[in-house]
């Protein structure tokens, strides 16, 4: 969805951005936004390193089980 938008659409959404909320407010939305997307990539990694854990874990599992 976000791929599709180009240089005009980012463009548009910038002056929207300043019409809206004005030049003194966007450093700290910028901010705000830069620090979420930080977050929500770390709660992701970590998710997905637990998950790849939890597997190795039950391949491991596995394999004992059939040795026997």
């Amino acid at each position: 969805m976000l791929s599709n938008i180009g240089v005009p659409g980012l463009i548009l959404i910038l002056i929207l951005a300043l019409i809206v909320f004005g030049p003194s407010k966007l450093p700290e939305i910028g901010r705000a936004v830069g620090n979420s997307l930080r977050e929500f990539k770390k709660a992701t990694k970590e998710l997905t390193d637990d998950i790849k854990e939890d597997v190795k874990e039950d391949i491991k599992i596995a394999k004992e089980d059939s040795k026997k």
